[in-house]
This record gives structure tokens, C-alpha cells and sequence, in this order.
């Protein structure tokens, strides 16, 4: 991607204020004393059944037809102006917001948003908007055993153009994607109904992953609650493709940062067009593939002690801990895309002040440039190792407190082993990846 690679994530950085072997051994020994202090002093499940406190002045304006139409309204707006001026801004990506308006402010915007915020996106999705305003009165069932895999293949999609394709971020190439996206999900939300989007929209997936971690949420009346955000954390869909969308999302960032080693760079920089998206893909390929079979192969192991009757969801050991692997993930984007979005941000709204090239100046910024001086070197490195650390510990607490509820008390520590090796094996392999060149 020849705007957003310079600066994508914090990858190839060697200047850690501690030594890397002693960040990866302290990283990990802060999840294994986090997992034996669990196993000693947590016996019972916190978290399956909480309900949060109701917050009924909020949900009375959030529920207010005015403010949801509100929501609609940015949104359709937002579309509206991305789709624009990817297609009738300038061509160069130097001088086009689009491509920054979709790798930050939306795919990494969507991370504290959603967290702060909870499920709005939902609220203001302009596709799910559009697909309403075609009257329908009856809709077609979703095919059987669809589950969460529209939305794996849409993000597959969309990250294979963000990490693999190398004209990822030219305006064109945006233009395309987001109009192709936009039709696709439209179109089956018209067929299939609003359902569509809460299994085939990509982003609003995501999303709704990211925002069960967040402290605002849905109670049993639907009412908004205020909640410990683990609790929220455990009623995760324990369905199929939900396994393979949070493997997806580690495997892609992992692949982030090793295809930005200077060992992979140096071998791969003199491929061709055809060459270079060979190999990038089955390098993205083979690190979705190793995240998926340790935790697949750590969750089975778990397996072989005896769960308690009706412990298991419809994606089987994996589906009950999946919902582990979302601070994990949150974890590893915020030290990947920390640096990226601080830099990356302020060129998108730098740009926002003439998006279609017009020699415009909306916002006032006249001739000002990207600061890179505003964000020390040390205060990133404690960003990348603090989010990946306490994503792991969080990720420990939630798949200890799924397993108080699966397994007898006697077998509960010896059951964990398998996951507890696959938590700290992710946090040194974090680690390693976001600070070697």
C-alpha cells in the first residue's frame, strides 16, 4: 500500500526502553502468576450471569426515534462522502482522504468507539439503513448453517486488501472496494432482512465483537445496562465462524507486523506485481493458519478433562473460548495501529479540509503538517507491550472464569494448561512481532 505502509502499525521497531528478552519474559510471567492467582483464589463463574446496573434516562434517548435517525443520518452521510471522494477526489493517495478515512478513521476508529460506546455502530450502519428503505413484507430465511462465515469471508476480503494487495490504498482501488462492499450487503440485506447484518456485514460484526467488552450493553429487557465488561465479554455467540473471525483478525495482525520485518522486506521487495500477491497471500494464509490450530489444538487438549453436563455451545470446546481471544485482539490492533492512527489521523483530517483537491481549506490548517514529534518512542513502546499484556491477562480471567463454569473443581487448574501454554506463547509472539526489525 504505497501511502499507508510507511507508517502502518509500529512494526520494525528496535528501540524498546527495556531489552526484548526481558519485555517477552516479564510479559509472559505477568499471564502465568495472572492465570495461578486465578486458579487459586476463583473457584466460581463471576461473570456468566451478571446483569448490570440499568441506566434507564440513557436508554430512553438512545431508544428515541429522533436520535436514531440522527445516527442514520451521520452515517449515510459518512458513506456518502467516503464513496464521493474515493471515486471523484484526486487520484494521487498524498492528496486523497478516502484511503485514510477507511484503514483509520473507520477500521481503527471502530475500536474505541465500539468499546466506549458499546453496539452503535449497528445503530448507524448506512448499508442497513439503505437495505430499510426498500419495502418488503416478507423475507427470505438464511441459509441453514450460515452462521458467522459471510462476515469471515468479507473480512478476509478486506484485510487481504489492506496487508496483501500493493495498490491497496490508491483512491481507485478504494472506490471499488467500498461501492462492490456496499451493493453486496445491501443487496442481501433486502433479501434476507436486517438479520443479514448481524451475520454478513463484516464491519458490523466486528463491531458487535469489539463491543461486548464495552461497560455499556443490553440487559434482559433490552434496556441499556452499565456492566463489568468481562460479563459482557461472556455472552459472546458460541457459533461457527465465530472461532474463525477472531483467528482471522490475530493471524492478519501477526501477519501485519512479520511482513514488515526487515528479513521479510529484504527478501520480498524485488517481487513482481504477480509474485508479490502470491506470496503475501500465502504468508497471511500460513499466519491465520498457525493462530488457528495452537488455539484449535489448545482448546481440544482443554477437552480431555470431563466438562459438566451442558457446558459446551454449538461450536463445541473453541466456541466456549472464543470470546478469550477479543482482548487478545484488541490487544494486538492497538499495538499495531497505535503509532499508524496518531500519524495516519492526522494526515486524514489534514485532508478532510480539501478532500476532492480543490485547492480548499475547510478546517483552517493552512500549510500544517503531520506532527511525528508529539508521540516519544518510549511512550509507544509502552503502548504496544502494556495493550498486549493486559488484552492476555483479560483474555486469562475470561477463558478461567468460562472454565469454572465447564469443569469440576478438582480438574479446573489441570484443564487449563493447554490455553494457559497458548496465552503466553501469543503474548511472546506479540511481543516479538511489534518490536523486531
Amino acid at each position: 500500500m504505497t501511502l499507508l505502509l510507511p507508517l502502518h502499525g509500529i512494526g520494525g521497531r528496535g528501540d524498546l526502553p527495556v531489552p526484548l528478552w526481558l519485555a517477552i519474559y516479564s510479559a509472559a510471567a505477568a499471564v502465568a502468576v495472572s492465570f495461578f492467582a486465578l486458579a487459586a483464589f476463583w473457584s466460581k463463574p463471576h461473570f456468566e450471569l451478571t446483569a448490570g446496573t440499568p441506566l434507564a434516562g440513557l436508554t430512553r434517548v438512545v431508544d428515541n426515534r429522533v436520535f436514531r435517525w440522527l445516527l442514520k443520518a451521520i452515517g449515510l452521510v459518512a458513506l456518502a462522502l467516503l464513496v464521493g471522494v474515493a471515486w471523484f477526489g484526486s487520484d494521487s493517495p498524498s492528496l486523497n482522504p478516502a484511503p485514510t478515512w477507511l484503514y483509520v478513521s473507520i477500521w481503527v476508529g471502530i475500536i474505541p468507539v465500539s468499546l466506549l460506546f458499546g453496539p452503535v455502530w449497528r445503530l448507524a450502519n448506512p448499508l442497513r439503513a439503505i437495505a430499510g428503505l426498500v419495502p418488503r413484507t416478507a423475507y427470505r430465511s438464511m441459509p441453514g448453517g450460515i452462521a458467522y462465515w459471510p462476515a469471515v469471508a468479507g473480512l478476509f476480503g478486506f484485510l487481504w486488501l489492506e496487508l496483501v494487495f500493493p495498490d491497496g490504498s490508491e483512491p481507485l482501488v478504494v472506490a471499488v472496494f467500498v461501492t462492490g462492499y456496499a451493493v453486496v450487503n445491501v443487496a442481501a440485506g433486502i433479501v434476507y432482512g436486517p438479520r443479514w447484518f448481524a451475520i454478513g456485514d463484516s464491519f458490523e460484526v466486528y463491531a458487535e465483537v469489539l463491543a461486548k467488552l464495552s461497560p455499556l450493553g443490553r440487559g434482559d429487557r433490552r434496556r441499556l445496562v452499565l456492566r463489568n465488561p468481562l460479563a459482557g465479554l461472556a455472552t459472546i455467540p458460541q457459533e461457527r465462524g465465530m472461532v474463525a473471525l477472531l483467528c482471522l483478525l490475530l493471524g492478519s495482525t501477526a501477519f501485519d507486523g512479520i511482513s514488515r520485518w526487515s528479513a521479510w522486506t529484504n527478501r520480498t521487495g524485488e517481487l513482481g506485481h504477480g509474485g508479490h500477491l502470491l506470496v503475501y497471500t500465502l504468508g497471511l494464509l500460513a499466519a491465520v493458519a498457525v493462530v488457528s490450530t495452537l488455539f484449535l489444538l489448545a482448546a481440544r487438549a482443554t477437552g480431555a478433562a470431563r466438562i459438566r453436563p451442558g457446558g459446551r455451545g454449538n461450536a463445541g470446546l473453541p466456541g466456549a473460548f472464543v470470546h478469550s481471544l477479543v482482548p487478545i485482539a484488541i490487544g494486538y490492533a492497538v499495538a499495531h495501529y497505535f503509532s499508524f492512527a496518531m500519524f495516519q489521523g492526522q494526515e486524514g483530517l489534514l485532508l478532510a479540509t480539501d478532500p476532492f483537491g480543490r485547492g480548499w481549506d475547510l478546517l483552517g490548517v493552512g500549510t500544517t503538517r503531520i506532527d511525528y514529534a508529539f508521540l516519544g518512542t518510549g511512550l509507544i513502546a509502552a503502548v504496544q507491550i502494556g495493550a498486549i499484556v493486559l488484552g492476555h491477562v483479560l483474555g486469562v480471567v475470561s477463558a478461567h472464569d468460562r472454565a469454572t463454569h465447564l469443569f469440576r473443581r478438582r480438574q479446573l487448574r489441570r484443564a487449563q494448561y493447554p490455553m494457559l501454554a497458548a496465552m503466553v506463547a501469543f503474548t511472546a509472539g506479540g511481543i516479538a512481532l511489534v518490536t523486531a526489525s
